[in-house]
């Protein structure tokens, strides 16, 4: 289209790459001269050697590698593998070819980081630094472009399976063809702004509660009305007042019954009734993405400030479900104390003891100071104690007691 013939394609792998033959002797049959060449694009003297000689006259970055999980899951190590294929070999690309005469730099940015997406911290980071090297790159008079595309078909959205890709077509982001993704290519080069955002959107299957903060203006304004009528807000207020009414053992099962319709909604299904309640999460086939996901529609139809790692501390819907309900419970004023708080606390506690010298004996003289205090909260005597030990105490005690220790 654009009357390229003189192709250089680069890659970790270069002619043991999958599929690189084939390309090859395609691309040579459409009458281009083309060399694939193997290079570690985030080493400095391996992209020069591979530039030196070549009549460059444009560059198109399309390196990246995925690496979601929760930010708290990421270390220094998972971030760098990250940056090191997105952005180290973006700079180096920009570096090393300032002095030529390109008549393109096109960096292939994503979708994610404009939207922030959940689970892909790392790689929204990465692809924003790309969107800000255009921009520099077109202060100093250099060609550039970013295009933060959204998901295609081919390429990171072929790792996906179709239950992932129904998802993402349902909430309103449907992968993007071959063909759709390239004409948008060449639309975007021809606006000649440093940052684009080649998408697709269905705008009439947005769910103002479900969207990224930026695109909340582009749901139908018939449809947020719905919404906030179907709502009262962003949270099912008639459904909480329902739950209100009821006794515990009825009130479990309509959360039951809720977290279900949720989990199917996720998952694409017709009903609730297609997802097994005592199945783990991860045999349903939820990850980090799925989980956020589940988790936001949970605090939109209970208004229950509920945690991102909700479903990898409860491993089942049976599980979480109850969860939930314990979170009502202690919302509404009503819960106390019980086992598994204790259960937390023991394997703090038991955490701490790993700790040595001065450390180590602060947290015995406290637990010490605790036992002694709830002998006095429970008027047991010394002997009582050493008979019946602290399972005779009160878990209403012994939180008052751990309350005020915090607290000192």
């Amino acid at each position: 289209e654009h009357g390229v013939r003189d192709l250089l394609l680069v890659s970790r792998r270069g002619p043991e790459a999958p599929g690189a033959h084939e390309l090859a002797l395609e691309l040579r049959e459409l009458g281009v001269r083309v060399e694939v060449r193997a290079c570690d694009v985030s080493d400095r003297a391996a992209v020069a050697a591979v530039l030196d000689g070549v009549d460059l006259s444009g560059v198109v970055h399309a390196a990246g590698v995925l690496d979601d999980g929760l930010v708290a899951d990421l270390t220094p190590e998972r971030l760098a593998g990250v940056m090191a294929a997105k952005v180290e070999s973006a700079l180096l690309l920009h570096e090393l070819t300032a002095d030529r005469d390109l008549s393109a730099f096109v960096l292939f940015s994503s979708f994610a980081g404009v939207v922030g997406n959940a689970g892909q911290a790392a790689y929204s980071a990465a692809n924003n630094v790309l969107d800000a090297l255009a921009a520099t790159r077109r202060a100093q008079g250099l060609p550039a472009v970013s295009l933060a595309w959204g998901m295609w078909e081919a390429g990171m959205g072929g790792t996906l399976g179709g239950p992932e890709l129904e998802r993402l077509a349902r909430q309103g982001f449907p992968a993007l063809e071959t063909g759709e993704g390239l004409a948008l290519l060449d639309a975007a080069l021809a606006v000649d702004e440093p940052n684009a955002v080649p998408v697709a959107l269905r705008t009439s299957a947005l769910v103002s509660g479900q969207v990224p903060f930026v695109l909340r203006n582009l749901v139908p304004k018939t449809r947020r009305q719905w919404e906030a009528a179907a709502s009262g807000g962003a949270v099912d207020s008639g459904f909480v007042e329902r739950l209100r009414g009821l006794g515990s053992v009825e009130r479990d099962r309509v959360l039951l019954d809720a977290v279900l319709a949720e989990v199917a909604g996720v998952l694409g299904h017709a009903s609730a009734g297609a997802v097994d309640a005592s199945r783990a999460f991860k045999e349903l086939g939820f990850d980090s993405l799925t989980a956020v996901d589940l988790r936001n529609r949970l605090k939109a139809v209970t208004g229950l400030q509920l945690p991102a790692t909700l479903i990898f501390d409860h491993p089942t819907v049976a599980d979480l479900a109850a969860r939930v309900s314990t979170e009502f419970d202690r919302a509404e004023g009503g819960a106390a104390p019980s086992l598994s708080d204790l259960d937390r606390l023991e394997a703090a506690v038991l955490a701490m003891a790993e700790q040595e010298g001065a450390a180590r004996k602060e947290l015995r003289d406290r637990l010490r100071a605790m036992t002694a205090r709830l002998d006095d909260e429970t008027g047991t005597t010394a002997t009582e104690q050493d008979n019946d030990d602290i399972d005779s105490a009160s878990l209403d005690s012994m939180f008052a007691i751990i309350d005020r220790e915090l607290e000192g």
